[in-house]
């Protein structure tokens, strides 16, 4: 369980990314973030893993409370929280396989880490992870060569090589076209479906949150003004959530999507 007790981030110089958020977040869950750029949505999902400080109040993940950790608790945290990027963060000039295998960095020693020098046990979780996405035959391309949508299946293959207890995507699919965004997405559905993995992905698209997510929770400048089953976020809650009426750029569906 991840649970929020009047979360708060203010940023130098005054801006206020979280203000007050208490929100729980159930063991297997997948939920959405929406809301405008700025609202907090990254902060939020950052602030799980320590990425993201919290200047007040805190977040409890399992057994660990933030702020209040000690470099080594800190560590241990992250080890049990992957991470997704909208850029994919993949080192292009090596292979595939050597992008996932740096999932397991957290659980093997640093000369083996510098070495290349994996234990056939971390190759075999790193394979697996990338038979969950489908993309095992290109496990020795190097990872430059993939399209776009290729290298985010191996972002996501590199943070189940965590083994993690929690997913966090930071707008994963906002570098993707809209039927690449649908098959990225429908791999975090099947994982957090098959693997339990309690997942968190921050969207734009609200046609996309109502369709793969269980939850959605709307922020509007760092504070949370929806939480609730994704099937009652109609166009109403939306606007409610951002503010306006809505336009094209909100939808993938107008963008020429699935």
């Amino acid at each position: 369980m991840i649970q929020f007790e009047s979360a708060e981030v203010t940023y130098p110089g005054g801006v206020h990314a979280l203000q007050g958020v208490d929100l729980t977040i159930d063991d297997g869950e997948l939920i959405v973030v929406v809301g405008l750029s700025g609202a907090g949505k990254s902060t939020l999902i950052r602030a799980i893993n320590g990425l993201v400080p919290l200047t007040g109040g805190q977040v409890t993940v399992g057994e660990r409370t933030l702020p209040g950790l000690g470099r080594r608790e800190l560590r241990e945290l992250r080890a049990e929280v992957g991470m997704i990027f909208q850029a994919f963060n993949l080192v292009h000039r090596t292979t595939v396989l050597s992008n996932v295998l740096m999932g397991r960095l957290h659980h093997v020693p640093s000369w083996r880490s510098l070495s290349g020098l994996y234990s056939p046990e971390d190759r075999e979780i790193a394979m697996q992870a990338l038979e969950l996405v489908e993309v095992v035959e290109k496990a020795y391309v190097r990872a430059g060569n993939l399209s776009g949508g290729q290298q985010q299946r191996v972002g996501i293959a590199r943070a189940l090589a965590q083994q993690p207890r929690v997913l966090l995507a930071d707008e994963p699919v906002a570098s993707l076209d809209p039927p690449t965004s649908h098959v990225v997405m429908r791999y975090l559905q099947q994982i957090n479906r098959e693997l339990g993995i309690t997942t968190l992905i921050n969207l734009h698209f609200l046609d996309l949150a109502r369709t793969y997510a269980d939850r959605v929770i709307g922020l509007r400048e760092g504070r949370l003004v929806y939480d609730g089953p994704a099937a009652d976020a109609d166009e109403a809650v939306f606007e409610e959530i951002y503010g306006r009426s809505l336009t094209a750029d909100d939808v993938l569906e107008a963008q020429g999507g699935l």
